[in-house]
């Protein structure tokens, strides 16, 4: 039997329609109105307001992230629930954040849902959190220090 082959790379315009697809396919952070994040936005991210990053298991693409360099955030990551468990999460966090680092924030933060599973994983992921608002948390990152 063989196993699944894992690989993570930087996102392209090819990539906005599995990205759509996952969106709306997760369990948790639903869109209200879909319709509200456009395919524009993604293409937007990919290297004008950002970057993003797939993942992808044999030639599939499972799980994504973008980071937003206009305020040093997190505007998405997620991944489809067939494949959750598997690490991606940890791993397309760690290729933004770094992006984030290196493009000279000192600090990068996030907002998702109190109470969520994304809530505890960047809690376990040693983000800082704060409240954001009645249904939102704020996490927030420091560089490493050198």
């Amino acid at each position: 039997m063989s196993s699944a082959s894992t690989v993570f790379r930087q996102a392209a315009a090819g990539d906005i329609p599995d990205m759509l697809r996952i969106r709306l396919a997760v369990n948790e952070n639903r869109l209200r109105d879909p319709g509200r994040v456009t395919p524009q936005m993604y293409e937007d991210f990919l290297e004008r307001d950002g970057r993003g990053w797939v993942a992808q298991i044999d030639g599939v693409t499972v799980a994504f992230s973008y980071a937003n360099r206009l305020d040093g955030s997190i505007w998405a990551l997620f991944v489809d629930p067939e494949h959750e468990g598997k690490g991606l999460a940890k791993v397309l966090l760690g290729l933004a954040t770094a992006w984030l680092f290196e493009s000279g924030f000192a600090e990068i933060m996030l907002d998702t849902g109190t109470g969520t599973r994304a809530d505890l994983f960047y809690a376990r992921q040693g983000w800082t959190r704060s409240d954001a608002g009645a249904a939102d948390v704020r996490y927030t990152l420091a560089r490493p220090a050198p």
